[in-house]
């Protein structure tokens, strides 16, 4: 007689045997006979076919029988557990928020099934800043999808409700939700003991009404925070950044975590008169020089440790050389105002001069440093000589408008300006809503086959109320495909209200 360990040792042998008759494939590889049945599939082949087709579970087509007994072998396993002693679960907790309502949670479900689905995030996004919380029968396909996506785990922090969070601490795949804001207001009793979401929320509305004390209060407890939400808190500060946050910010440029050290460096960039701005002046002041109408430079031999504090990595990608990279960084973390004062010439001037042997390098130093310190005026002069769509951010929301319209209507259908518009805030104003339609409707009749990307985004993008104007623009399929985009987030937005 078998033992069980002997039992379960065969069990896995056989489970064994047919993944590996799956993998090769039964035309290459016999499907193996099933337990206790050896002795009669012998006596079976020396009968010839007839007595071949009376073995018992043997199917006419091989590939049928191995899932057939794949399939039996899966419901053994699961309902063969052993009963264990167990304590009955506490209910969840009583909801304190209304649930969305019923047809915008059948339209969630309808986007979760693949209908729209790129109008998820924009869902939840406005679910969530309405108040509401998610209809319960929705929670463990959207936990399960924002496993998989962590852009959406903020959204879901609010939506899941005491429910989503009753689940979250039952199954381990979705505990991510337990560290996501809540709907609690501030207080500091949510600083002391609420979630790493709650937290931040409650610091990023303290840094907005009173940047001294939200700086102090993350002060007072930073020796006691993981590295994760140092990095995290130092990220809010970014919001009213004045002189008074450099002491705090350069003592986090000795921190242990290079995450830290690095936000900390970016928001010292951004002070211009902080002494990292004056240091990093001071470097590319001996490595820059204009002579003949040409800017010269001379990028630094060695990235030494005072520069590794200031935020200069010193290995770097895969492809690029030492130098090129060191002078990339010194000219990012370099304040732009310093520019002018160095090389006598203004922003517009400097970005057309040629750069001897390291053009490439500084100008792509140029274009970080105008997203990092949110110059629209380099940012303004860097898109015209590059159209980039993190330039295009730094401009004011009235300006990315007129100015991606502009590039609309001058350029071609092609990836640039798929990233182009994606740089320019939503939803688009009416300027620049007209300049895509145009531009699809011109398109429809020698490009049909590459419009889908640009309608997509243009249905996305563009006011939704205005899918009635999309519709009477012109009956190109193009057109129309917009059009029923905006209307389905027109009603989407309806039933959110």
């Amino acid at each position: 007689m078998n033992t069980p360990t002997n039992s379960a040792a065969a069990a896995m042998t056989a489970w064994e045997d047919l993944v590996s008759t799956a993998l090769v494939g039964t035309d290459r590889r016999p499907l193996p006979d099933p337990p206790g049945t050896a002795g009669r599939t012998a006596a079976a082949r020396t009968g010839g076919p007839a007595a071949a087709s009376h073995v018992a579970g043997h199917a006419a087509d091989p590939a049928t029988e191995l899932l057939e007994r794949a399939a039996v072998r899966t419901v053994r396993a699961r309902a063969g557990q052993r009963l264990r002693a167990g304590e009955a679960l506490e209910a969840a907790p009583a909801e304190d928020r209304p649930a969305v309502s019923r047809a915008a949670a059948d339209r969630l479900a309808r986007i979760l099934g693949g209908e729209r689905p790129r109008l998820l995030a924009e869902w939840l996004e406005t679910a969530a800043g309405r108040g509401h919380r998610l209809a319960p029968h929705l929670l463990p396909e959207l936990l399960d999808h924002a496993a998989r996506d962590r852009s959406i785990r903020p959204h879901l922090g609010v939506l899941a409700g005491h429910r989503g969070r009753w689940l979250a601490g039952l199954n381990p795949a979705w505990s991510f939700l337990l560290e996501e804001a809540t709907a609690a207001g501030p207080s500091p009793e949510v600083w002391e003991l609420g979630t790493s979401g709650d937290r931040r929320v409650h610091l990023s509305t303290l840094r907005a009404a009173d940047p001294a004390a939200a700086r102090e209060l993350l002060a007072a407890t930073w020796e006691q925070e993981s590295p994760g939400d140092r990095a995290a808190f130092l990220e809010l500060l970014a919001e009213r950044l004045s002189p008074g946050d450099e002491p705090f910010l350069e003592a986090a440029l000795d921190d242990r975590r290079r995450e830290v050290r690095h936000q900390a460096a970016d928001l010292l960039t951004r002070l211009p008169g902080s002494r990292l701005a004056r240091r990093m002046a001071e470097r590319v002041s001996r490595r820059f020089a204009v002579a003949d109408g040409k800017i010269h430079v001379d990028p630094p031999f060695e990235c030494d440790a005072e520069m590794e504090r200031d935020g200069v990595r010193a290995k770097p990608p895969h492809g690029t050389g030492e130098r090129s990279w060191w002078l990339q960084q010194l000219v990012a973390r370099t304040p732009l105002g310093v520019w002018s004062d160095l090389l006598g010439r203004p922003p517009g001037e400097l970005v057309r001069m040629e750069v001897v042997d390291w053009g490439r390098e500084v100008m792509a130093g140029w274009v970080r440093a105008a997203v990092l310190q949110g110059d629209p005026v380099w940012a303004r002069e860097l898109f015209d000589w590059d159209p980039l769509a993190d330039l295009l951010a730094v401009l004011p929301r009235e300006e990315q408008g007129a100015v991606a319209a502009r590039f609309v209507r001058s350029h071609g259908l092609d990836g640039q300006l798929i990233m182009v518009l994606g740089g320019a805030a939503a939803p688009w104003g009416p300027e620049l809503s007209k300049a895509v339609l145009q531009k699809i409707v011109e398109l429809s009749g020698t490009q049909p086959w590459n419009l889908g990307e640009l309608s997509r985004l243009a249905g996305e993008r563009v006011d939704p109320a205005l899918y009635g104007l999309a519709e009477r623009l012109s009956p190109e399929p193009p057109v129309q495909e917009v059009a029923a985009l905006l209307r389905f987030r027109d009603d989407m937005l309806k039933e959110l209200r």
